[in-house]
């Protein structure tokens, strides 16, 4: 079974940005932010692509798909 994870929290920490900041950057709601974060909504390619930029590192830095079964 494959299971998206992500690093969101953590490359925005290292930015030192608020969830607040980083949805106005990219276009969302403080909301969405949280859910990405904790793993409940999963961010479309565009999104994902304007985190990457805004962070500095590729998507699959910040989006990571891991096979449970291995």
């Amino acid at each position: 079974m494959l299971q998206l994870l992500n690093n969101v929290h953590k490359y925005r920490k290292l930015k030192k940005m608020t969830q607040e900041e980083l949805a106005s950057l990219v276009g969302v709601t403080r909301q969405t932010i949280i859910s990405i974060e904790q793993g409940k909504y999963i961010a479309s390619l565009p999104l994902a692509l304007k985190m990457a930029d805004i962070f500095e590192v590729s998507v699959e830095d910040i989006f990571i798909l891991e096979d449970k079964e291995k």
